[in-house]
């Protein structure tokens, strides 16, 4: 099977945010399975290394707030992050979920979904992040369907320096003063920005199109908001919503 859609779209992309997260516990195989099935284009997701190295999806430093598990990630290796239950706090119905590896989802979504891989080593900016989910990809036969994003500069250096034709995204938070933000867009090699949603204006929209790169602005879950920045001209919207998202787009474009 060939895989047909691409980050780079006529229409705007419907980012699921650690899947559908909404309505099931984020970062598992079954909110990325839930955003395929609602309609997404994408999944968005975090990854950072279990103590052994393994590149496996989990947003925080800290295990408690998704897991049954208590302490920090860094402390643990794969085989013991396994064992965790990563669906019950959500809900009792996602009871014996598990955190999954980067090599899991790449196998299951590669052929199904695009992928935002968004690197967090922000504790540990120069580990060997990068090195292993390039590893992965590559393992995997990826490259255009993946993107990989991060607020992190020197993760997004070393990505382009391992491998050029993987696509990169500056996420850029709401607080980032614009001489910064300007900054480190200058610096950092990348063909997509992830501002914040509270930083796009037209004038955003205009520089970064002016530049080729494409703009995905996260993380907008109301339907009003969803429209406006749609209206305005960014190529993609990261949501926990994704109906929500969906049917802006389709009162976008079916006008």
């Amino acid at each position: 099977m060939t895989f047909k859609k691409t980050w780079v779209s006529d229409a705007p992309l419907v980012i699921a945010h650690r899947g559908a997260s909404a309505i099931a516990p984020e970062n598992t195989l079954s909110a990325f399975r839930m955003a395929e099935e609602l309609g997404a284009d994408a999944i968005e997701f975090d990854v950072k290394l279990s103590r052994d190295g393994v590149p496996i999806i989990l947003h925080d430093m800290t295990l408690q707030r998704t897991t049954d598990g208590e302490g920090e990630l860094k402390n643990f290796t794969l085989t013991e992050l396994q064992r965790l239950d990563a669906g019950s706090t959500f809900s009792p119905a996602f009871t014996g979920e598990r955190i999954p590896t980067l090599r899991q989802v790449l196998d299951e979504f590669k052929d199904r979904l695009l992928l935002n891989i968004e690197l967090t080593n922000y504790s540990a900016w120069r580990d060997s992040l990068p090195q292993e989910v390039i590893t992965n990809l590559h393992d995997a036969n990826l490259s255009e369907s993946i993107l990989i994003s991060s607020f992190n500069p020197i993760a997004l250096r070393r990505i382009q320096k391992l491998d050029p034709r993987i696509r990169t995204a500056l996420l850029i938070g709401a607080t980032t003063p614009r001489p910064l933000q300007w900054l480190l867009e200058a610096l950092t090699p990348h063909q997509d920005l992830h501002p914040h949603h509270r930083l796009v204006n037209e004038s955003l929209i205009r520089r970064t199109h002016r530049s080729k790169e494409r703009v995905n602005t996260w993380t907008v879950n109301l339907y009003e908001q969803i429209l406006a920045l749609l209206r305005l001209g960014v190529d993609g919207i990261i949501t926990d919503d994704i109906p929500t998202a969906l049917r802006a787009r389709q009162e976008v474009r079916g006008k």
